[in-house]
């Protein structure tokens, strides 16, 4: 058997996602409107695992959570817990990098209306698969959102009912990883406060005491 794919950026398995990206780029003639790729680290301490690029972010931008509102919280909260070199994500050639983190999606494609279905999500597991398995262990995942949640515990072969989500949740996957839960940083999230600053940063100072304790 061959090494597992991480990343196709010419993947079209999804026959709808396909069709909608060629519909995208008409309509918006400089966007990336392709499979995104992920973002960091080859070897990061901190996974990072999202929904799927943005419309008018990482659809555009080739970058995760890269030019959207998503991304305000997440890049502001990674640089003041050291996890990135400046706080503001705005394109890909703003000189931003990651310390010791990684940034993926549960699907790497913009499906329409930002709603990937069930079969989307399943056929692009595979390459979140590649990627936790090819990433040493001795790390945190972050999962924003139950759908990034629910791909990580199918990439890894898990039973869902073993590890429910919930916010601000942490579970011992293996031995020296460990799954932690976030509401998804969205502007709709943000806004109507369902996840607050402070939520968020008490996720993070949670993510700073596991990994000091595997490592």
């Amino acid at each position: 058997m061959g090494k597992l794919t991480q990343f196709d950026p010419a993947c079209k398995r999804c026959p709808r996602i396909a069709t909608h990206l060629d519909q995208v780029r008409i309509k918006f003639p400089g966007y990336h409107a392709r499979p995104v790729p992920p973002f960091g680290v080859e070897n990061p301490k901190l996974l990072i695992v999202g929904l799927g690029p943005g419309l008018h972010g990482a659809n555009a931008t080739a970058r995760p959570f890269t030019g959207d509102h998503a991304g305000i919280l997440l890049y502001r909260t990674l640089f003041e817990f050291g996890f990135s070199n400046q706080p503001v994500a705005n394109d890909r050639n703003d000189g931003l990098q990651l310390i010791d983190c990684r940034i993926t999606n549960a699907v790497k494609c913009l499906p329409p209306g930002n709603k990937p279905t069930p079969l989307e999500i399943r056929t692009c597991n595979s390459f979140l698969n590649a990627e936790l398995t090819e990433y040493p262990r001795g790390q945190v995942i972050l999962a924003l959102g139950r759908v990034a949640h629910e791909a990580i515990l199918k990439a890894l072969a898990h039973k869902q009912s073993d590890f429910p989500f919930s916010h601000g949740a942490n579970h011992k996957i293996q031995s020296d990883r460990w799954l932690v839960d976030s509401f998804h940083c969205s502007r709709y999230n943000t806004q109507t406060r369902r996840l607050t600053e402070t939520m968020f940063h008490d996720v993070f100072y949670k993510i700073h005491e596991l990994l000091a304790s595997i490592n």
